[in-house]
């Protein structure tokens, strides 16, 4: 901006490059903060919120603005606070106007805090569950953060913008469909919009622990446990791990700001049948941090599935996070009855589609005994050939697995769903299950893959970077013929178990109809029992996913 246009009221109008200043400030895996066990100060409840139709927000600093009421502007302003929409954080903007339904485009949260000061050297964080998409955080007029995707948790630090007394904390978030995105613009599931998971403010000593993980040492002889503490800071010292029901407390030597141990212990294992859990203590100075943790092995044997050295078939369902009344939101009592519902069904295993769930739902999983397959939105078409899309879908992914490390419920990390077998692909998924692996070798890896079509089998290069072919097929849906089933699975000789990631029939409830009619209970029921009839007789599927809880 040049000299003139800063006394011109109307150069922002011409300002394309009015949101390059906030980039160098987006947060990702690196700065998430271990959460479980912490005392927070919940900032879920009321906001005001202002849709931002025309993207002027930014251009024209909104985050600048002071209270002073419009009977005291000496020039008009476009935004005003108090102006706004009441609205409840977390929830999804989408289902609280009629005219707001699809609605795509940015809004600015505010919310006036309270806050003191409980120590002099504190440092104080806000952590979000998530923001659908992306995310800018303004505290008292200073950006301290901005963030991209929009089903994984975020922190920024707020230390160096708050102060004594009322503080002002705005959020702009937009939900954008753009090719560059992961998902892109092409998907088929709701875009919602809105901070809709729950928002924080977490006080910390000087130097806390970021990240803690805990899990067993994957050599198959279930006698250790590895442990790994990254601090905030580039520090030497001394951490503690406790689990006081296995006698364990060690010392962690920690030398620029992280540590790893190996601990002899030979813990009940978990599993869906004895879903054991033992209360974990990581500490390092003045900060702790608690967890409950399962112990347990997955591997894969040749053609099978090994939880704690013993096969395992995984039968179950996919599941979207979406609900009729409250949108992309989740509570404790709505993930206990999707888990009941699974139950029910008999499923010991849920394929969490397409894109990181809430955090509970793990944590639910691992108290009741479900395995689970995670995964990020690498979905359809992404932009595969651009190194913006692949840092945004690597950081979801590592996001994810940074959140749910300590999870026993979850054994498999999903690196994406229907891409088409380009180069460009093969490239951009190879990498990603490449760090997947490089941020957590006890879990597997796996993708949705299409099928050779002029080969009529299971075969997908990125199969060689994956640990379980996951096998997206309709047959007897929208490929009527379920011989065509038949002759895949016959055709198809791969070196390693296959997952049936996804496979159903739409039904209307109560519709009923003998044969092949489209949309009966009766025909969906069908379905499963032919589908059941050749997948059991092929040795190397180790699971089934139906399509949708």
């Amino acid at each position: 901006m040049t000299e003139t246009d800063a006394h011109d009221p109307f150069a922002h109008l011409h300002d394309e490059g009015y949101a390059d200043r906030f980039v160098a400030l987006r947060v990702g895996h690196r700065e998430l903060l271990a959460t479980t066990g912490r005392a927070s100060e919940s900032l879920c409840g009321e906001w005001f919120m202002t849709l931002d139709l025309f993207d002027e927000g930014l251009r024209q600093k909104w985050y600048a603005e002071d209270d002073r009421p419009p009977s005291q502007w000496a020039v008009p302003r476009d935004y005003e606070v108090e102006a706004g929409h009441v609205v409840p954080v977390p929830s999804c903007w989408n289902l609280l106007q009629p005219e707001w339904r699809y609605f795509e485009g940015a809004v600015w949260y505010t919310r006036d805090v309270e806050f003191q000061w409980a120590r002099r050297d504190e440092r104080v964080v806000l952590q979000f569950g998530a923001a659908a998409y992306a995310a800018l955080v303004f505290v008292n007029g200073i950006c301290v953060g901005g963030h991209l995707g929009a089903s994984t948790p975020f922190t920024v630090e707020a230390t160096r913008a708050l102060r004594s007394g009322p503080n002002r904390i705005q959020v702009m978030v937009e939900n954008r469909r753009r090719h560059d995105r992961v998902p892109m613009h092409h998907f088929d599931w709701f875009n919602y919009g809105g901070l809709h998971r729950e928002v924080a403010l977490i006080r910390l000593p000087p130097v806390f622990i970021r990240r803690a993980t805990i899990a067993l040492t994957p050599d198959g002889s279930f006698q250790h446990i590895d442990v790994e503490i990254v601090l905030s800071d580039a520090v030497d010292g001394v951490a503690m791990v406790a689990i006081p029901a296995l006698g364990v407390g060690v010392e962690v030597p920690v030398t620029g700001g992280s540590g790893r141990a190996r601990i002899a212990a030979r813990p009940s294992l978990w599993s869906p049948e004895a879903p054991h859990l033992y209360e974990v203590a990581f500490s390092f100075g003045a900060d702790r941090v608690t967890d409950r943790v399962g112990f347990r092995e997955i591997r894969v044997v040749g053609r099978e599935i090994h939880l704690n050295g013993r096969s395992v078939f995984l039968r179950g369902a996919c599941v979207h996070e979406d609900d009729l009344a409250h949108g992309r939101v989740s509570d404790e009592g709505d993930i206990r009855r999707r888990f009941q519902h699974a139950r029910e069904l008999g499923a010991n295993f849920l394929r969490l589609a397409h894109y990181p769930h809430h955090d509970l739902v793990a944590r639910i999983a691992d108290e009741l005994g479900f395995l689970l397959w995670a995964e990020v939105p690498v979905y359809w078409a992404i932009d595969f050939a651009n190194p913006a899309s692949y840092a945004d879908a690597e950081n979801q992914l590592r996001e994810l697995i940074a959140r749910d490390a300590n999870r026993a419920s979850i054994v498999i990390w999903g690196v994406g769903n229907e891409n088409a077998d380009t180069d460009a692909r093969y490239r951009f998924m190879a990498e990603l299950a490449k760090s997947a692996r490089a941020a957590d070798p006890t879990r597997l890896i796996s993708a949705a893959c299409l099928i050779n079509r002029v080969n009529f089998r299971i075969e997908d290069r990125l199969a060689d970077s994956l640990d379980v072919i996951g096998l997206n097929e309709y047959f007897g849906w929208y490929e009527p013929d379920f011989s065509g089933l038949e002759r895949l699975l016959a055709n198809s000789h791969p070196d390693k178990p296959v997952i049936i990631s996804e496979t159903g029939a739409d039904a209307r409830p109560r519709h009923r109809g003998a044969g092949r009619i489209l949309f009966t209970e009766d025909w969906q029921a069908e379905f499963h029992r032919r589908q059941f009839e050749l997948i059991e007789r092929t040795p190397y599927v180790r699971g089934y996913a139906a399509w949708l809880l």
